[in-house]
């Protein structure tokens, strides 16, 4: 759409109807909504003043409901889009290159002649020339395009910034030099790819395939090739509960080798089995071989494969009580999987940086306002970042201000779901 065109119709409130299907319909974040893509279409028009025509496109952040540390075990996950995301305003032309300007980043720029994995420190053009890569490789006649992106998903908030910018890259080049052929699922992987082959972090595919395909899900991961979704709706304040994010502020940096040691150790109790992941052990023959699994693995590794076991039960019952709307069932099993992250994951922080314990105390604090109440877990990966509540209404206000108060202003975040994943956004009525 021409951008003078495409300016009218925001500040005429012509996107309206996308915005109450990404965002809700709380007038403030509505109006914060509008003013936000009016301002990311003057920047990008500041920083590329040739191009005229341009497309927005909208990717979330994702929440991890159930499953921690199950999807790299091919495991299953239950998880959420959240109404948190990046927006990205692209003109597109055949000059074979995609630059990219990022609010707040470096800009940089990948060459469609040199798709290659590159050598030494990584950073967000490897994620885009692996995504271009994969496309290439997959057949799609991709091109270039100039991008101007912003983010309320907060780098470090455990709500996946990194899937919701790879989760955008890849539903532009779809949609634009694909017809969309590839679809959301396909997306996720070629995110996962991206981060896995030219990034070089071992991730799983829980948080690619979430903000991808958007909405509340319940994901078997056993074949990562075509993971079986099941989606399905629940509406957390119906049920007297709202969704809580805290962001303890907690640091990520160092923290590479936590992450990596729990898959790392699961995977290696799996091969006292002959197997690469935990999935296809028998869990009765692991209880049976302890002894021996301990000495040749660790203890540790011992607690968290067992964490794996009762967490993909749990990842499963969730799921299965929100959609049988047996939510005081569904409390009380977050709450089981809160102390099993805690007592058996192990990852609420890093055993290296023990005087740092932001999430035990951010969890401590809520348990103090909950008072029986609710639930509260880590949230996500883990060792630092955030945590994840469901609040009573009753008590929204007064846990928003004592998390805000111990972590800092803003801290806290109440979301809701966001019914789809990686969109462009037109302004039409039919975006559903």
């Amino acid at each position: 759409m021409e951008i003078n065109r495409l300016l009218n119709k925001l500040e005429n409130d012509g996107f309206m109807p996308s915005f109450r299907l990404l965002y809700g319909f709380d007038e403030k974040i509505l109006l914060r909504q509008k003013e936000r893509y009016i301002e990311a279409v003057k920047s990008f028009s500041d920083i590329f003043p040739d191009r005229t025509e341009i497309g927005i496109f909208s990717a979330p952040g994702r929440t991890e409901i159930g499953g921690n540390h199950t999807d790299h075990q091919h495991g299953c996950v239950l998880a959420a889009a959240v109404n948190l995301d990046i927006i990205g305003i692209a003109a597109f032309h055949d000059e074979g290159v995609i630059r990219v300007r990022s609010e707040g980043y470096d800009a940089f720029e990948v060459s469609l002649s040199d798709l290659g994995v590159r050598d030494g420190k990584k950073d967000s053009s490897d994620i885009v020339r692996g995504i271009a890569a994969k496309f290439t490789d997959m057949g799609a006649a991709i091109g270039g395009f100039d991008l101007y992106a912003t983010s309320d998903v907060l780098s470090g908030s455990g709500i996946s910034s990194s899937a919701a910018f790879e989760t955008l890259i890849g539903t532009i080049i779809d949609e634009q030099y694909n017809g969309g052929r590839a679809g959301a699922v396909e997306i996720a992987k070629i995110g996962q790819y991206a981060e896995n082959v030219y990034f070089g972090k071992n991730s799983g595919l829980m948080d690619q395939m979430v903000s991808s395909v958007g909405g509340l899900v319940a994901i078997d991961f056993a074949d990562t090739e075509k993971p079986v979704i099941n989606g399905f709706k629940c509406d957390f304040e119906a049920q007297g509960c709202c969704l809580c994010i805290t962001d303890t502020k907690g640091s990520h940096a160092d923290l590479t080798e936590d992450y990596s040691f729990v898959r790392s150790e699961m995977e290696a109790v799996a091969a006292q089995f002959g197997e690469s992941c935990l999935r296809p052990v028998d869990e009765q023959a692991f209880y049976e071989r302890i002894p021996e699994i301990r000495l040749a693995c660790s203890d540790r590794a011992v607690l968290r494969a067992a964490h794996f076991f009762s967490e993909n039960r749990r990842a499963q019952d969730e799921a299965a009580a929100l959609m049988n709307g047996d939510f005081d069932r569904f409390l009380e099993i977050v709450r089981e999987s809160g102390d099993s992250s805690a007592n058996l994951l192990q990852n609420l922080y890093s055993v290296s940086k023990p005087a740092n314990q932001e999430i035990p105390l951010a969890i401590m604090a809520s348990k103090r306002i909950l008072k029986g109440r609710g639930a509260v877990r880590v949230h996500g990966g883990g060792f630092a970042g955030t945590i994840q509540a469901f609040v009573p209404l009753d008590t929204a206000d007064e846990y928003i201000a004592e998390m805000d108060r111990i972590f800092g202003a803003g801290s806290c975040l109440k979301l809701r779901i966001r019914p789809v994943g990686g969109i462009e956004i037109t302004g039409e009525s039919e975006v559903s």
